[in-house]
């Protein structure tokens, strides 16, 4: 895997920079949404639920289970899990504003005794071996700038037998690029697995859904964008709108391009 040449440190600044405003368009998620088809009208924030849980589900949570969410962002799925799934949450991000954004969340959700949210880096975890039941990585791992670094991290804190389920935008063509700062360059889903198990892990399920995620999402955000238009420039300016617009046009890379992988694998019991 590529190791670019920014630190995890630049990305904290981005996201510190650009959370309050992602905030107000996707609800405290800083992910993309799953719907079915062109047909299916749900809205952002449910497409957004949705795909939270399909991630989630291949992990078999239990209730009183313990899970990592590395790279929580403003702290939606952290809340939805904790509350859906009846198990107690760690965020890490590595934003001090996501984090204050998304531990807001989770006290005015009624969660704050199952949901706690930390600054950190999750290159460098602080939590002791064997502390958590699953991890989860929601389109976090993009900003990885040493992945295999943060797999080993991964699967020192899970516990013997633990799960980790994470989902990242795959390339299928050799020239796609993604449009955002502190991406890294896309991998292919093959080398993925491969990274998994050059750290540990035995992989369980993976499952590629690219059509029902960048297919639809690439559609949809920029008509949702333009429905918080007058709302998104009275808090943070025209400008700031422009450049939310103009970052929707690299959403949806085409299918040719890239697809959307959702992985699911285990730390050995033994």
């Amino acid at each position: 895997m590529s190791h670019p040449n920014w630190t995890p440190d630049d990305v904290g600044e981005y996201y510190n920079a650009l959370t309050p405003a992602s905030d107000v368009f996707l609800a405290g998620n800083e992910h993309h949404g799953y719907w079915y088809d062109d047909e299916d009208e749900a809205p952002i924030e449910e497409g957004s639920a949705r795909l939270t849980r399909k991630i989630v589900d291949t992990l078999g949570l239990r209730p009183g289970e313990h899970l990592l969410d590395a790279g929580c962002g403003a702290g939606a799925p952290a809340v939805l899990i904790a509350d859906e799934y009846g198990v107690r949450v760690t965020g890490v991000t590595i934003s001090s504003v996501g984090a204050q954004l998304a531990q807001a969340r989770a006290d005015a959700s009624g969660l704050s005794d199952r949901v706690r949210i930390e600054v950190g880096d999750y290159h460098a975890l602080t939590h002791p071996e064997n502390h958590f039941d699953a991890v989860v990585a929601i389109e976090s791992l993009i900003h990885a700038v040493d992945l295999d670094r943060a797999l080993r991290e991964f699967y020192r804190v899970l516990r013997p037998g633990g799960r980790i389920a994470i989902s990242e935008p795959t390339r299928l063509s050799p020239e796609v690029t993604m449009p955002s700062m502190y991406i890294r360059e896309p991998a292919k889903a093959e080398d993925l697995l491969e990274a998994f198990v050059a750290a540990g892990f035995v992989l369980e399920e993976w499952v590629h859904c690219g059509r029902r995620v960048f297919g639809q999402s690439g559609r949809r955000f920029p008509k949702h964008a333009e429905s918080l238009r007058e709302e998104f420039v009275a808090r943070f300016g025209e400008e700031a709108f422009l450049g939310l617009r103009e970052a929707m046009k690299g959403l949806d890379p085409g299918p040719e391009n890239m697809s959307y992988l959702i992985l699911c694998a285990r730390k050995p019991a033994g």
